[in-house]
């Protein structure tokens, strides 16, 4: 096994990526992802990673970028944050139906406006259909290790797409954990060298991102979509082969003391730790609660969410943005899709919280669970607002 070590989540994150041995980094910074890019600057300019770090203009220019050097068959990697993924989003799109593998760490941050450097998962929900790979992590170890399992499953030639990796800003980005670090005979054994099927080369022309008639466009968008729905038995073999190798176990959704729970609370990223502390208490409490912990995010795991929410009386989504306008929020939107023809479907309740980076504490998930089964009256309920 690796060494365990404390560190800042953001600089594991790096040091992860050095040892996947990536060949291009491209980035431009912005709060709160700056120190990973940073120290894969540093990493390459002391020497300790043979790799082209190309500081860019702008977030756009570092997503173009990302998509010449995956083109030409480099492994490459990228960072980005809010603001700096709605900039990047034209080329994000891009990047998916060009079926160019490679994997950007998302530190999630709330959109403005108003300006917020804090956390919350806007930005990862307006690109919530751009066609990658994304995950949600939990903690640092989860961070460390997704960005082994981010190559392993988007370069595989059965796959051939991106992977976002997203982690809440400043609450894991910033934060020193105790973590395992992989050895580099770990990281050889795990992630083969990146062998592209198809690369711009002058020695064999091909062309990519041709124009798209009416004709042709539909079938795509087709492909597309069933190459994303196709990558997951890659996405769990990937972890299969983690786990051998760690003894840590992913899934596409996990459970924490959901046996006899009557209520389950579905949430994503660093909150599952706080909800798990929360279901604890009402646990001790004699409250029948349980958390389901939702971490693909696409491909979107259908069947194991009808799996983990049948039997349950309520469903309480604890989502961190709005839907501005549109009623429920984007993460409750999805679970009462999923839900809906079940014969037997729970009440799914839906508690918006942690905006803009508000603490939200396990007395806060109790209480919306109280709330929650207590009965709101509206289709969604945010939490903490004050007046």
């Amino acid at each position: 096994m690796g060494k365990k070590v404390g560190m800042e989540v953001s600089i594991a994150a790096a040091e992860a990526a050095a040892l996947c041995d990536v060949d291009v980094v491209a980035a431009y910074p912005i709060t709160p992802q700056t120190h990973i890019v940073e120290h894969l600057s540093e990493l390459v300019a002391n020497g300790h990673l043979d790799a082209e770090f190309v500081p860019v203009e702008s977030e756009h220019s570092a997503m173009s970028v990302c998509c010449g050097s995956a083109a030409a068959g480099a492994r490459t990697i990228t960072s980005t944050a809010a603001q700096g993924l709605a900039l990047m989003a034209e080329i994000v799109f891009i990047a998916s139906a060009m079926r160019l593998p490679m994997v950007m760490l998302v530190a999630n941050r709330a959109l403005s406006a108003p300006l917020s450097i804090w956390n919350d998962h806007s930005d990862a929900m307006m690109v919530r259909d751009c066609g990658w790979i994304q995950v949600f992590c939990e903690n640092g170890q989860d961070v460390y290790d997704h960005v082994f399992h981010g190559f392993r499953v988007g370069e595989d030639p059965r796959v051939l797409l991106p992977v976002m990796i997203n982690l809440d800003g400043f609450i894991l980005t910033h934060v020193i954990e105790p973590m395992e670090f992989w050895t580099k005979e770990m990281a050889k054994s795990y992630l083969p060298p990146f062998k592209p099927v198809y690369r711009l080369h002058p020695d064999k022309v091909v062309s990519m991102g041709a124009f798209g008639m009416p004709e042709i466009y539909a079938e795509q968008k087709m492909a597309h979509d069933v190459a994303l729905r196709n990558s997951r038995p890659v996405i769990d073999e990937a972890w299969d082969e983690l786990a051998r190798l760690t003894g840590r176990r992913y899934s596409a959704v996990e459970h924490y003391k959901t046996d006899g729970a009557e209520t389950l609370i579905l949430a994503m990223g660093s909150l599952c730790e706080t909800a798990s502390l929360a279901v604890d208490q009402m646990r001790d409490g004699g409250k029948k609660v349980g958390l389901v912990k939702l971490r693909l995010w696409r491909p979107f795991p259908f069947a194991e969410i009808r799996q983990a929410l049948a039997g349950a009386k309520d469903v309480v989504v604890l989502d961190r943005s709005v839907s501005t306008g549109g009623g429920s929020a984007p993460v409750t939107s999805e679970i009462r899709a999923v839900m809906y023809h079940e014969p037997s479907r729970p009440k799914i309740h839906c508690m918006i919280a942690g905006l803009g980076g508000r603490d939200v504490t396990p007395d806060d998930v109790s209480n919306m669970v109280d709330m929650a089964l207590a009965g709101t009256g509206a289709e969604y309920y945010i939490y903490g607002v004050r007046g």
